[in-house]
């Protein structure tokens, strides 16, 4: 078979999967090649928080959070709901196994790491589970390392340069109601003012993950090829050898000789194929990762007979539509006090404090019952006082801000039943009686902040429960509130060694899968902070591995 251009291993996406995948093939001597879709660098891992759900990692253990193979295995067999193909012991094994080994592999490479104190597995009650924490970030990070590739990360719509850590994001919001929050706020400020003063650009969180493996593939030599859509895989024996990509207004064959990873993200932008998998209604409109997230990788695995599984899932949560148009995913808004989320006939139906995961799962639940997409987010006068909402600061809400189904404001919860088109008198009675309990500190129905992952986005200064909080301060405000996600998770069928497999469970040779291209290890459950970036970095270095021929790092493959 003829190329026009020839590589060891190719690498569909630029994600941070895809480039601890590319590091990975360099430093075992081998040639990578990374294709991007579009003109940025780092997929919806860029936009996103950072951090990397890894048990038992060294840095986590080096902070002194303690953690074993043990202890991790018996929480993932206590969550994880289904224990099919994509969530097979080998599997995994090959998760607990390798990412402890992928953090050492990058740090040993120049990445600097830290750890994420205090942030509780999604499940810490659970056999098993931590409250202390399981994932790691990378440390704040100079952009101007990457010369004119600085313009060239994906970076979260409108967000500044603000060298904000994970350990910083649940207190910030709380910077006008404790010192904690206060202290956190005056920290950012006082680490942005200091690296201004000395001339840098700083980056955390998806920023500072995907700015410090693009610095290290730039040191090395990688090649990044933008604005490269892939096309088609190349098959020669039943093996595959290559792929073809348009680049330059043309289509150009790449051959493979160690064969291709795709690492290019999940189809939560594909308005068909979130129709053919996705539970019903479903919209590109409620999708927050990446503009490349098409699917196209996985389609073209399938037409060579590549399995996939947990296609009807994603990485959900409660998202809404601002204003502008913007998407925006909520996490602390339906956390804190003073709010509720209700459906059409003015009920709750879940605990607003859960997983967004589990949120997401609920929605869906709740509205093959009753009409409930969209639910309604109901707040009072104290949250919108007390707490941000969006980018929007807390204290004031100028009309601006505000929508027919976002911050719509009224002054009874009767008359802003009949604004949204909720049932009056369900909301009174829903209010009524989550009042009630906000006041006894006990959610009798949904048990919200019970756990203590609730209560990493609660309150502290309401007392006794830091999630509940009465309705009872005029204005009230609800936003509409749509089953959006981080990304979807169901995807190509893989081995412990990251390898497409068919339905019959035999490899496709040369072809391999990681990040929202593959179907997720957890099986639909999101254990903790990071279960996205956790599995798609390790099994990056897994496949990058196993294509140089090294599959644990000391020669053995499978």
């Amino acid at each position: 078979m003829e190329f026009d251009y020839r590589t060891d291993v190719v690498i569909v996406g630029s994600g941070a999967g895809a480039l601890v995948a590319a590091l990975t093939v360099r430093e075992h001597g081998l040639e990578p090649l990374v294709l991007e879709k579009t003109e940025l660098v780092g997929g919806s891992s860029a936009m996103s928080g950072g951090g990397l759900w890894v048990p038992n990692n060294p840095v986590s253990r080096e902070a002194g959070l303690e953690d074993s193979f043990e202890a991790a295995w018996a929480y993932l067999e206590a969550v994880v709901p289904e224990q099919g193909p994509a969530s097979s012991p080998e599997r995994r094994r090959a998760f607990l196994e390798y990412g402890p080994r992928m953090v050492e592999f990058l740090r040993g490479l120049g990445f600097r790491w830290r750890a994420v104190r205090g942030y509780p597995d999604y499940y810490p009650e659970r056999p098993g589970g931590s409250v202390a924490g399981r994932a790691v970030e990378g440390a704040v990070f100079d952009g101007r390392r990457l010369g004119g590739w600085l313009a060239r990360l994906r970076r979260y719509p409108g967000m500044p340069p603000i060298p904000l850590h994970t350990s910083d994001a649940s207190k910030f919001p709380l910077a006008l109601r404790t010192p904690g929050g206060a202290l956190a706020a005056a920290r950012v400020t006082g680490r942005l003012l200091q690296h201004r003063a000395l001339g840098r650009y700083p980056l955390t969180m998806g920023g500072s993950l995907v700015g410090q493996l693009l610095a290290l593939c730039l040191e090395r030599s990688i090649p990044i090829w933008l604005e490269t859509p892939f096309v088609d895989l190349l098959v020669e024996g039943g093996r595959v050898v290559g792929v073809v990509a348009e680049r330059a207004g043309r289509r150009v064959r790449v051959g493979a000789n160690r064969g291709v990873i795709l690492a290019a993200g999940g189809f939560d932008r594909n308005q068909e194929m979130r129709e053919r998998y996705l539970p019903k209604p479903t919209s590109t409109q409620w999708a927050v990762g990446a503009p490349g997230d098409t699917g196209d990788a996985i389609a073209a695995a399938q037409a060579l007979g590549a399995a996939t599984a947990l296609m009807d899932k994603a990485w959900g949560g409660p998202v809404t539509i601002a204003p502008n148009g913007s998407t925006l995913f909520l996490l602390w808004e339906r956390s804190y006090p003073f709010g509720i989320i209700v459906d059409s006939r003015g009920q709750r139906f879940m605990n607003e404090s859960a997983s967004y995961v589990d949120c997401w799962r609920r929605q869906y639940e709740r509205h093959r019952e009753v009409p409930a997409i969209p639910a309604w987010l109901v707040i009072d006068a104290k949250h919108r006082r007390y707490y941000p909402f969006g980018t929007l600061p807390p204290l004031v809400t100028p009309s601006r801000a505000t929508g027919p189904n976002f911050l719509v404001r009224a002054g009874t919860l009767r008359e802003l039943a009949e604004r949204i088109g909720v049932d009056g008198d369900g909301l009174e009675q829903t209010v009524a009686r989550f009042n009630a309990m906000a006041r006894a500190g006990r959610d009798e129905d949904f048990g919200r902040g019970e756990s203590a992952y609730d209560r990493y986005y609660g309150d502290p200064r309401v007392k006794p429960n830091p999630n509940l909080g009465p309705l009872d301060r005029p204005p009230y405000y609800a936003t509409a509130i749509y089953p959006g996600e981080l990304g979807t998770l169901g995807g190509l069928l893989t081995d412990e060694w990251a390898r497409v497999v068919r339905e019959d469970g035999s490899v496709i040779e040369g072809l391999y899968a990681t990040g929202n291209c593959s179907a997720s290890v957890f099986g639909g459950t999101y254990p903790g902070p990071g279960s996205t970036l956790g599995p798609a970095c390790t099994f990056g270095y897994v496949a990058g591995l196993h294509a140089s021929g090294v599959a644990d790092g000391t020669g053995r493959s499978g």
